[in-house]
């Protein structure tokens, strides 16, 4: 491991020094930055746990999963991987390193409101460019259009992708308004594919269409290589966040993934996914970047579930949750336990870990890793996991993750217990689905005064509530959500968003 014995000290040092720097986070010199890993960052959309081959899916579901199986073999795979449910409060948690209702995302970003990122936050992507990094963005940002908001304005160099406060269903508006006699505009006045660098306004490429939809993932591909290929020859280290399509609905393959699972459309999208995890493993090794990138691939939610179904053709447009209860936009177990694997050659040791890891710990590990700075002004909700990482700490830093839903603190894990503090039914992944959105897709109604607890080991299904027998689990469970109340008093949250309430 010759590469971590200079590479900590190096990292220990440009901490050090960035404490000490008259913007907390500069990093010193240009050799320094030539030392740090570059970091590239490929999230799924809407890939459920039991949907990659590794964690039960795969060739089991009609869908094999090659290239992602073999990045698992060579890195660490997360079996308690977890995230918010939906897909905003997730990209915020991941971007900021804090928990989406504190940047008040805890709902999906919906075009016309102005549900958006504030200006004030602190990115991963600011953080790794002040700390020496090239930074770009192609794909989903889903954190909101206002122009303070946007990732070129948010620590990215460079964007490419769909509209940054849209999702990729988002063409479907013009015919939807057509069909419904409420819209008629033309496909420039639609959502479009736009770019942009650094503090510059938005450009227009092109309108974003059911055609462009179905090859959207190949153009991101495109642009991260030429991004890694620049960054490779200026010899600067780079992060890289390839925010893919595949699997959210609907699933529409591009011509050359169409039949190539046994499962319908769902399938054929999460082959062409591995495909694309695939063809930026190879350019990496291509470019001769292999040994020097931290590679991480995720699931930015559980599946979806019934409700997405009317996009399948012959079968259901659905992913798998495994052996958990839920699906997106819930608060269960499925909805928030997905998959994420980690690989540093050399430097991370290719094992299975059963610790928990949520989306928001990759900003202070990154921090640690890259030698940057985690704010001290707010609070950060995630932790460091970087000795997870390496080897030193299989246990991991983390025992207990809060679950928001607008405004609503609605359940907590601890340990394999989780306990929730409304009576949240099925929703989305029940019979026949729920027809509503962005974690609203769980009925809640008033309780007797008491959370329902489950183990969620003994009982993934969440069947059997043993509040009354465990009481005993309340008393830390209740300790997390107070220590969460006390850091309001110094910092509360800006507005939840919520679309009903006014």
């Amino acid at each position: 491991m010759e590469w971590l014995r200079h590479w900590r000290p190096m990292a220990e040092a440009l901490a050090m020094a960035s404490c000490l720097s008259v913007h907390p986070l500069t990093v010193g010199t240009a050799s320094a930055q030539q030392g740090k890993p570059n970091i590239l960052f490929i999230l799924g959309d809407n890939i459920g746990y039991g949907d990659i081959g590794v964690y039960g899916g795969g060739e089991l579901r009609g869908s094999p999963t090659p290239r992602i199986d073999q990045l698992a073999s060579e890195g660490l795979r997360l079996t308690q991987f977890l995230v918010e449910p939906s897909c905003t409060p997730s990209r915020a948690a991941l971007m900021t390193g804090r928990y989406s209702i504190r940047s008040g995302l805890s709902l999906v970003a919906v075009p016309g409101t102005a549900f958006s990122l504030p200006a004030e936050e602190i990115t991963m992507a600011e953080m790794l460019h002040d700390a020496g990094y090239a930074t770009a963005i192609f794909g989903k940002w889903h954190l909101g259009g206002q122009t303070y908001s946007q990732p070129q304005n948010q620590g990215f160099d460079e964007f490419y992708g769909i509209p940054p406060g849209d999702t990729w269903d988002a063409f479907g508006m013009i015919r939807q308004g057509q069909q419904t006699k409420t819209l008629d505009i033309p496909l420039e006045g639609g959502p479009q594919i736009v770019e942009a660098k650094r503090a510059e306004p938005l450009k227009s490429v092109k309108p974003y269409t059911e055609d462009v939809r179905r090859g959207i993932d190949w153009e991101l591909v495109d642009h991260g290589v030429d991004f890694m290929r620049r960054q490779k020859a200026a010899g600067k280290p780079f992060f890289l966040f390839l925010p893919i399509s595949r699997t959210h609905f609907p699933n529409s393959p591009s011509k050359r993934f169409e039949g190539a699972s046994r499962i319908g459309q769902f399938g054929d999208s999460l082959m062409e996914g591995d495909a694309i995890v695939g063809a930026m493993l190879d350019a990496l090794k291509e470019l001769g970047a292999e040994e020097d990138t931290i590679v991480v691939f995720a699931s930015d939610n559980g599946p979806d579930g019934p409700g997405a179904s009317r996009f399948g053709a012959d079968m259901p447009d659905i992913g798998a949750s495994g052996p958990y209860r839920g699906a997106l936009g819930e608060v269960s177990e499925g909805a928030i336990r997905t998959a994420a694997i980690i690989r540093g050659p050399h430097r991370i040791k290719p094992r299975s870990s059963y610790a928990m890891f949520s989306i928001m710990d990759f900003f202070p590990t990154f921090a640690h890793i890259a030698g940057g700075k985690v704010p001290d002004d707010r609070p950060i909700d995630g932790v460091d996991q970087s000795k997870l990482l390496l080897g030193e700490d299989d246990g991991g830093a983390r025992q207990h993750l809060l679950t928001f839903v607008g405004s609503e603190l609605v359940a907590v894990r601890w340990k394999q217990f989780r306990a929730y503090f409304a009576d949240v039914a099925p929703g989305r992944s029940g019979a026949g689905g729920a027809t509503l959105m962005g974690g609203v897709g769980a009925s809640a109604a008033p309780m007797n005064g008491y959370p329902q607890v489950f183990n969620i080991e003994a009982d993934p299904q969440e069947e059997h509530n043993i509040g009354e027998m465990y009481n005993w689990v309340l008393g830390p469970i209740l300790k997390t959500v107070q220590e969460y109340k006390e850091t309001l008093v110094r910092s509360p949250n800006p507005p939840a968003a919520n679309m009903t309430k006014f």
